[in-house]
């Protein structure tokens, strides 16, 4: 790089994203319960429209995304009008940084927070700032105390990742109650569907202008390898985010598989059915091993080790075994491992090598 020829800061400051392992040297079909994807896979409708759309291919897409965002809209009650559709939520992130922070302002997250976030802080020259935890739970005082007249954007995900504990409404209320004027609170809600009862912030959304809520389609409705998220918030944040939108953002593809995807209720319904079963069976089991592990409102459970070495010989076993967890050291959490909630059977396996490792 030649002292003229200098990206904008901030952009040297991003450690690249590491996602969660998918391979193990000597195992040709590993277990991977690494990611939190649904491992039951995309709804067969969903399957069956993205086959169909492939023969457009040679089409471009919709710009407004207006399908998708009627399906998603009649599905959720939302309001069609202040939906943004994205490369995954992931994407939506990025808009909201690269629309209303920059050089000079702050991004705040909290101490486990997901890791796009200072990424796609630092990305728009941002400075992200990060508040503690308490017991791995987003709180809401040491979020305020955390903000600044530099302050533009908040970000909480909850259910959180890689925690899967929650807040309630009323603190989420508390907290867009209390900022200032020139601060946007944006709720990711990746895994919202598994959180029962929770309306991911639609309500705060649409009885305020300064909430927004991100969502994904890559949990429940099985579709990681499709990319396709989508925003709800006021209208002129909306009406802003899509100034920078790519107008073929999203694939034919995405938009049919997506689609497809929503309105397909009784598949998403046997599979939040599954998960919940098997996420109370795999958070009693790692309890009774003596492991703890607080109460899961996702797909995956955290489960605690006593030290980070024991966490790191657990996981060795685990890969021994073919079976691939998350180590979440990058995310604070250098004695914990993160395992996704799999079919009945990924789960016994999971139990079985751990119960073999404490017996042993």
């Amino acid at each position: 790089m030649t002292a003229q020829i200098r990206p904008q800061p901030g952009i040297l400051d991003i450690a690249l994203y590491q996602g969660g392992a998918s391979e193990i040297a000597g195992h040709a079909a590993p277990l991977k319960l690494s990611s939190n994807e649904n491992p039951f896979g995309p709804s067969p409708a969903a399957v069956v429209a993205m086959a169909d759309a492939v023969a457009d291919a040679h089409r471009y897409p919709s710009t407004d995304h207006a399908d998708l965002r009627a399906a998603i809209a009649e599905v959720h009650g939302l309001e069609a009008d202040n939906i943004i559709c994205g490369v995954g939520s992931d994407e939506i992130i990025h808009f909201l940084c690269q629309c209303y922070a920059g050089p000079g302002d702050e991004v705040l997250y909290t101490q486990h927070g997901f890791g796009m976030y200072p990424i796609a802080a630092k990305a728009a020259g941002a400075t992200p700032v990060q508040v503690a935890e308490v017991n791995r739970t987003v709180d809401v005082d040491t979020l305020l105390a955390g903000i600044t007249e530099q302050t533009r954007l908040i970000f909480i995900a909850n259910p959180s990742n890689p925690c899967a504990t929650m807040i309630d409404n009323g603190e989420i209320m508390r907290l867009a109650d209390a900022l200032p004027d020139q601060c946007l609170l944006i709720l990711d809600g990746a895994y919202v569907e598994f959180a029962d009862g929770y309306d991911g912030g639609k309500a705060l959304v649409e009885a305020r202008n300064n909430v927004v809520m991100t969502r994904t389609f890559s949990k429940v409705y099985g579709l990681g390898g499709l990319r396709v998220g989508y925003g709800y918030g006021p209208r002129h944040v909306i009406d802003t985010l899509n100034r920078i939108r790519g107008p073929f953002n999203l694939s034919t593809v995405a938009l049919a598989g997506a689609e497809a995807a929503v309105r397909d209720v009784d598949w998403v319904a046997e599979c939040l059915r599954v998960n919940a079963a098997e996420r109370a069976r795999l958070v009693g089991g790692l309890r009774q091993l003596g492991l703890a592990c607080d109460d899961s409102h996702a797909n995956f459970v955290l489960a605690r080790f006593e030290t980070e070495a024991a966490a790191d010989a657990a996981d060795a076993h685990l890969k021994a075994d073919g079976i691939i967890v998350r180590a979440p050291k990058s995310y604070g959490l250098p004695d914990c491992l993160r395992i996704t909630v799999g079919r009945p059977e990924d789960n016994s396996r999971v139990l079985a090598s751990l119960t073999a490792l404490v017996a042993a």
